[in-house]
């Protein structure tokens, strides 16, 4: 299927077709014709597989056929809420880019910076608007958000939504827009409270899965380092540097874990910084600037930060720290490998992320290629130190017979 094949307007065609845009992915092609037709529509898919656009499209195509060339105030009719200030920018700047031949005005607007530009924004009208569940809900209690025109409302990254304790917010948002409002929700995974929230707020939903979570990219070359805890500071410099590696993303689990790298790194004279939840958007979009622009060769991150980071040619991505959920990793190396491009996804393992480095082979049952020789292994003493580390099961039998832990009622839905 080609883009002009989706019957959107030509100010969108010309917009899709200059950002070289010929073949929609595997979820464009199903969400948008479902957007387009007024259905409500629960979409799971991972990172990296244009779930932006998917949305974005048809709900321009929708408002500009609402708004035309029209001079009228303009009003709310279309809203994105997302976790992040991180994905909010980049979400807004895919409305741009698909919008630039329309006369549609989105607004982007989040906590940590001051609100007297968005208010005045606000004032001027908008057309769509990207938010932060925190920052849009507070605007709304001073009387600066109206939702009577909303024509479309969007929850993007339901599941860091929840993670990062928001849902209730997210439910007191819902009950703000009118009750005839056509509801989008996506989201990576699908834990109990995301289709809770699903049954409540959307009305027959159609379904779109696409890149099953437990999916590696196939041109990601995955390796693993069995390192004893306290050497994984120097495993990552060594790498570093006897593989000249630049352009680096770094999972860290905690924010303290990420300065501590970077500080670490810097003592041996490698660029790095740190990006997480207590740094100022300032400070966060001009990190993510210079590692972008390749000043800063390292960038150390959590995931809720990382939500957002979007680098078509990141080459290497390095867990530091292995996730305690396995659904994470596939996340955290979908970094890379995108565009087509291939990629390295590293990943450290101490004896105590042992059982989630089991887990993770459970879920992507891919021979992952375990790295023996280097200057930091386990020692011995202990029973998993005393096996040679298995890379994955090779035959996939033991996957087979894992445990579900979905009861019977849910096995059949497909989330």
């Amino acid at each position: 299927m080609l883009f002009e094949d989706l019957s959107l307007s030509k100010s969108i065609q010309k917009a899709v077709f200059e950002e070289g845009y010929l073949n929609p992915t595997p979820i464009q092609e199903k969400s948008i014709p479902i957007v387009l037709s007024g259905r409500d529509l629960i979409g799971c898919a991972q990172t990296g597989t244009g779930k932006t656009a998917a949305f974005a499209i048809p709900i321009i195509h929708q408002l500009h056929r609402i708004v035309g060339s029209s001079k009228k105030t303009k009003q709310i009719r279309a809203l994105v809420v997302t976790p992040t200030r991180e994905l909010a920018v980049q979400i807004g700047q895919s409305f741009d880019t698909y919008a630039k031949y329309t006369n549609l005005v989105q607004l982007t607007i989040f906590g940590g910076v001051s609100q007297n530009p968005q208010v005045d924004a606000l004032k001027n009208g908008v057309d769509i608007l990207i938010a932060t569940p925190g920052r849009l809900l507070d605007l709304h209690k001073q009387g600066f958000l109206d939702f009577n025109h909303l024509h479309t409302l969007v929850l993007d990254e339901a599941d860091q939504m929840l993670d990062m304790g928001f849902i209730n917010d997210v439910k007191k948002i819902v009950k703000l827009t009118p009750k005839n409002r056509q509801t989008l929700l996506f989201s990576a995974t699908m834990p109990i409270a995301i289709r809770e929230l699903a049954e409540m707020f959307l009305q027959d939903p159609e379904k779109v899965e696409v890149s099953p979570v437990s999916s590696t990219a196939e041109n990601v070359e995955q390796r693993i380092y069995f390192v004893d805890k306290t050497e994984k500071r120097n495993l990552l410099y060594h790498l570093i540097k006897e593989e000249n590696l630049s352009n680096v993303l770094v999972f860290s689990r905690t924010k303290h874990g990420a300065d501590n790298v970077v500080k670490a790194l810097r003592k041996k004279d490698i660029p790095a910084e740190a990006i997480h939840g207590d740094k100022s958007q300032n400070a966060r979009q001009r990190v993510l600037d210079a590692f972008k622009n390749k000043e800063v060769g390292v960038l150390v991150a959590t995931d809720i930060a990382a939500r957002g980071i979007d680098i078509e040619q990141l080459p290497y991505v390095i867990n530091f720290d292995l996730p305690n959920i396995p659904e994470t990793y596939v996340h955290r190396i979908g970094r890379t490998g995108r565009a087509g491009n291939g990629g390295i996804a590293i990943s450290f393992c101490g004896k105590d992320e042992l059982p989630y480095w089991k887990d993770i082979q459970k879920l992507i049952k891919v021979d992952v290629k375990t790295i023996s020789e280097h200057p930091y292994q386990w020692h011995s003493g202990s029973p998993e130190a005393g096996e040679k580390p298995k890379s994955s099961n090779r035959s996939g039998g033991a996957h087979k017979s894992r445990k579900s832990n979905t009861s019977k009622k849910n096995k059949k839905r497909w989330y």
